[in-house]
């Protein structure tokens, strides 16, 4: 670390590639969009062990369709969201982020039920706040190692390697007996 006086300090580090994915906009943030980030290959060394993790889960769409603003209210309570209203989604596909550590199966295509009594403002009162578009970068960083990533000329989606809800559990199941064993 060297401070030069003049309101800058330059640190150098000799850190592994993997660990750059997910830096850069946690760098941008503390820096406050002042800081200069610059990398160049060193070397090849040995595997030194797992990279942190995010420390939130997801929020996964349990079924297919287009969704609907009604179900996408109720779901903005449980955390950020990643898709529009009238978004095509499948079972699988990740459509925001929890702020808990754990992944949540909700149904995002569920429509408002129909009946003859309304009220004047009832519809007014509730307001659908503005998702989060991931590009390609933020979702590289923002999948773990049971999600990938689908990138079409038109879309960038996250979804978990395995699409279904019972499957991705049993597969859970499995997972922790191991470890207990």
């Amino acid at each position: 670390m060297v401070n030069h006086g003049q309101g800058r300090v330059r640190m150098d580090f000799v850190i592994p590639a993997r660990g750059l994915i997910g830096f850069h906009n946690e760098f941008v943030v503390e820096t406050r969009g002042t800081g200069l980030a610059h990398h160049v290959f060193e070397g090849y060394e040995r595997w030194q062990g797992e990279m942190r993790s995010r420390p939130t889960g997801s929020l996964i769409a349990d079924r297919r369709g287009q969704t609907t603003t009604y179900a996408l209210l109720s779901i903005q309570e449980r955390g950020q969201l990643f898709v529009p209203p009238a978004t095509e989604v499948y079972e699988g596909m990740i459509i925001g982020e929890n702020p808990r550590p754990q992944d949540m199966d909700l149904n995002a295509v569920k429509p408002k039920k129909q009946t003859n009594m309304r009220s004047a403002g009832a519809d007014h009162a509730q307001h659908l706040d503005t998702h989060r578009e991931l590009s390609l970068e933020q979702a590289l960083e923002f999948i773990v190692d049971d999600e990938c990533l689908e990138v079409t000329p038109g879309h960038v989606r996250i979804r978990k390697t395995v699409l279904s809800q019972q499957l991705r559990g049993r597969e859970r199941g499995t997972r922790k007996h191991a470890v207990e064993i």
